[in-house]
């Protein structure tokens, strides 16, 4: 199914009514926090991430706190989420790189914030998106079973599945629908069973049918 550009905007403006409220779930007073919160929360669900970040940020509120923090103390608050070990070498590693190269800040650049440890596509486009107010799609589990589920793209990896909603999506809609669609995948179409009956948008979905 090819859908029209209205149909596109249909589609997040279903969604964007059915979830007022999407908005990034891990909780964080800067852009470093954020930084940070994005790296630990690969393969860990936002939920475990918010848990264990209180009392990080409690201690090591910003970079140069934590570049200066012992590891293993950093692996003792962040043990319950997964890869712990190799994440907290990752946090520790980057905000050591912050205070060195960029006087403790996060870079508002793609380029330079794939370069730190830890920090991949979704990550960078996260952090522009939600930090610094960019348009991004950062695409998790989620935005790519939901996305390539309803027939809105049609790709087999992560990186299509981007560069394929940037073509087909607004671009002032970007972000906004990143989140949208992560709610929608969370709360209704889940990845084993579908909540087709009472999707808002099943009636134009090509998975369900409807």
């Amino acid at each position: 199914m090819n859908f029209s550009e209205t149909q596109v905007n249909e589609i997040l403006d279903k969604l964007e009514f059915q979830y007022p409220d999407a908005d990034c779930a891990l909780r964080h007073e800067s852009v470093f926090q954020l930084l940070v919160a994005v790296v630990l929360s690969a393969q860990t669900t936002d939920k475990s991430v918010n848990v264990v970040t209180k009392k990080l940020f409690e201690a090591y509120p910003d970079a140069r706190s934590l570049a200066q923090a012992d590891q293993a103390q950093v692996e003792q608050m962040i043990k319950r989420i997964g890869m712990y070990k190799t994440k907290s070498k990752n946090i520790l590693a980057l905000s050591d790189i912050l205070v060195e190269k960029y006087d403790g800040q996060v870079p508002e650049d793609y380029d330079r914030l794939i370069e730190l440890p830890g920090v991949g596509r979704k990550t960078a486009n996260v952090v522009l998106a939600v930090g610094f107010g960019h348009q991004r799609i950062a695409v998790d589990t989620h935005v790519f079973r939901v996305t390539n589920r309803i027939g809105l793209v049609k790709e087999k990896d992560v990186l299509k599945t981007e560069l394929a909603l940037m073509e087909t999506l607004p671009e002032e809609r970007w972000s906004r629908a990143h989140h949208s669609f992560i709610f929608h995948g969370r709360n209704c179409c889940h990845a084993r069973k579908p909540d087709c009956e009472n999707c808002v948008i099943g009636y134009i979905c090509e998975k369900a049918g409807l």
